[in-house]
């Protein structure tokens, strides 16, 4: 079972909107008027790779037992008992009331620990309730804003020396991913410039001409979704494939006409929705800037890249062409290197099993989650093998590290000073990432968090 979390405090403090942000749904009512929630709501929390289960509450009102607001205090009351932590949300606003401090005196004779929150602390506005938070004597309030999303990774490191001893086991979680992963379809774009062969492709894996096909550039004008079984020719095994036809897109001063432009915004569109995304190159012409532009489109948004050669049968001099091109790869996206790079034949079928195994084998990088422990292993040598700098003699201390997401991988590392760090050490951290722990060539999103101090002016 996961460990629980309730959120307690008194009316419109915001706690409503802290659970909506936590649960990453607007599952409970919010209102500017007070009182709207009524029963406890439970939800599935995910902070920063942090699980656990949390609690909405109503709102704590000092009245009679037996009226409406004293049963709601009541339910309440019962939830703390279950509970592993409790978030006590103030608004830095409005300041400390009365019912503040009540609240805080019942909680401090309470065994469960607890956080105090500091809600609604954007801009100066928020600056007095945030000192006054002090006031109650439950340790340095976390200083947020719910409705905006900040302060997020603060209340993450408040959170984790709590419930990180609590988290489920780390395997069950991979042996469940790795199932459903090899049960979902497969969900693979193809793009690429006009005339690169990207319906005929899907054609010849469909063994049917269900695509309009010819010699004109952009026949293809919608993204086309097509149900397809691949079958796994080392293992016989027959996998879901969801394939998608996309509209060629040329340079943007090129598109004139209006469906043109409809047609690779539509395009656009495709590769937000698919996990894998192929950029079918026309061996005729080689790589052109346009190609590299699409690529780091794709990178930029997430999605796993392949890269395919298309009419590799009438390639000439085909040795030469495959290393110039993975030479200009390697200087066009520095971003990311050692993207795969298959030569095909759409005509032919040659090479179309083989970068169908590479697909599924890059999506099961992109989608990879790696044990907390397994991954502060790696940081910890990293870290050993080659320190942060201390430019102008200031230290860069870096913490721990934890995996926030999957789909495409993102890690976030805790630290000091960290707006000191070059850019040349994140790409050392990054490189090691996909060296060490098996995200070969997948983009990989790396976010620095220092704590943030509540006295700093902005």
């Amino acid at each position: 079972m996961l460990p629980q979390v309730i959120i307690i405090g008194r009316p419109n403090v915001g706690k409503s909107t802290l659970f909506n942000r936590l649960v990453g749904k607007k599952l409970a009512l919010v209102d500017d008027q007070p009182g709207v929630t009524r029963d406890r709501r439970f939800g599935d929390a995910e902070l920063l790779g942090l699980k656990f289960q949390i609690v909405d509450t109503a709102g704590w009102e000092d009245d009679d037992a037996e009226t409406l607001p004293g049963r709601m205090r009541k339910q309440t009351e019962a939830s703390l008992a279950t509970a592993d932590i409790a978030l006590f949300v103030v608004d830095a606003r409005a300041g400390l009331t009365p019912l503040d401090e009540e609240i805080g005196n019942w909680l401090r004779a309470s065994p469960v620990p607890v956080i105090l929150v500091a809600n609604k602390a954007e801009g100066r506005a928020g600056e007095g309730g945030l000192l006054e938070a002090y006031s109650l004597g439950l340790g340095d309030p976390v200083a947020i804003s719910a409705e905006h999303g900040e302060g997020m990774g603060d209340l993450f490191e408040a959170l984790l020396p709590h419930l990180e001893p609590l988290q489920p086991p780390e395997e069950e979680e991979a042996e469940f991913d790795e199932e459903a992963l090899l049960k979902a379809p497969l969900k693979l774009a193809i793009v690429g410039r006009p005339n690169a062969g990207k319906s005929t492709l899907i054609n010849r894996f469909l063994g049917e001409d269900r695509l309009l096909t010819g010699p004109e550039a952009g026949i293809t004008r919608d993204s086309i979704a097509i149900d397809w079984l691949w079958t796994d020719p080392r293992t016989g095994d027959e996998r879901e494939v969801r394939l998608i036809d996309t509209a060629g897109m040329r340079k943007r001063a090129r598109v004139t006409e209006k469906l043109e432009r409809m047609a690779v915004a539509d395009a656009r569109h495709a590769i937000d929705f698919a996990e894998v995304v192929v950029l079918l190159l026309d061996a005729t012409k080689g790589l052109e800037h346009q190609d590299l532009k699409i690529a780091s489109n794709v990178l930029e948004e997430g999605r796993a890249l392949m890269i395919a050669i298309n009419k590799w049968d009438v390639a000439e001099d085909a040795s030469k062409l495959f290393n110039g091109i993975r030479a200009a790869l390697e200087d066009g996206l520095a971003q990311v290197r050692g993207v795969p790079l298959l030569a095909v034949s759409a005509r032919t079928g040659k090479g179309l099993d083989d970068m169908m195994a590479a697909a599924f084998s890059i999506r099961e990088a992109w989608s990879r989650r790696v044990p907390t422990s397994a991954l502060n292993r790696w940081f910890d040598d990293a870290l050993s093998a080659n320190p942060p700098p201390a430019p102008g003699g200031k230290r860069i201390k870096l913490r721990y590290i934890t995996q926030a997401k999957t789909r495409p991988p993102g890690f976030v590392v805790f630290g000091t000073r960290l707006d000191l760090l070059p850019e040349s050490y994140r790409r050392y951290l990054v490189n090691g990432l996909r060296r060490e722990l098996g995200f070969d060539a997948v983009p990989i999103r790396l976010m620095l968090r220092s704590p943030k101090n509540p006295f700093k002016k902005d």
